[in-house]
């Protein structure tokens, strides 16, 4: 007999607290290096087009805090070790988007969303909520998330200051992960969702995303 048990409940729980609690925190640190293609950091140096800049990095930061929460409440509802692991890794590449945000945020000389608790918190709860209603629905529901995500950033890059050299870095590594994602998921055997289901998925990131621009 080993000197190891498996974690039970109360130690799932004061782990995804931790977890929480680092994303909240900003701590998060990434395991790949910001993908920046030069640059100066102050870049775009006119106020107006910096404050889009950093408008828009806050929202994706936002979309990343919302990111771990998600998976770490399919993670958390589903039975099979398997699919939770796998969830848990694509956590693990959202953290490096997470930590890429926040650092951006940082040179940009602008805050996080004020809301991000709210953000995470309703993230986490829809992420039960998919992983409840059985593996195909929830791997679905992570591959028609991270299409909605790819198109949103593709905005982001028609939108951003040609002179923001890094940020645009940053969205493009960005998109290739959430595409990526997605066919993981769909590859595990997400299922297709109904057109309603996508229609509220959308309807509710742009008011996420309506909000976080400014707030």
């Amino acid at each position: 007999m080993n000197g190891f048990r498996r974690p039970n409940a109360a130690d799932r729980l004061l782990s995804g607290a931790c977890r929480a609690l680092a994303t909240l925190s900003g701590v998060t640190p990434a395991g790949r290096a910001l993908p920046v293609a030069g640059g100066d950091p102050s870049e775009p140096a006119h106020p107006a087009e910096r404050r889009l800049s950093a408008s828009l990095m806050r929202v994706n930061h936002v979309g990343e805090i919302c990111a771990q929460a998600l998976y770490e409440g399919q993670a958390a509802a589903t039975s099979d070790p398997r699919l939770a692991s796998e969830f848990r890794e694509a956590a693990r590449e959202e953290g490096d988007h997470l930590a890429w945000t926040r650092q951006r945020l940082r040179e940009l000389d602008a805050r996080p969303s004020l809301l991000n608790p709210l953000w995470y918190g309703g993230a986490l709860l829809l992420g039960l909520v998919a992983g409840r209603a059985g593996d195909r629905l929830s791997l679905g529901f992570m591959a028609e998330t991270e299409r909605q995500v790819e198109a949103h950033l593709d905005g982001h890059l028609e939108r951003l200051p040609v002179s923001d050299l890094r940020s645009r870095a940053i969205v493009v590594a960005m998109k290739d992960d959430e595409v990526r994602h997605a066919q993981n998921a769909l590859r595990l055997g997400g299922a297709e969702l109904p057109a309603p289901v996508r229609g509220a998925m959308r309807a509710t990131a742009r008011l996420m995303t309506a909000t976080a621009h400014y707030i």
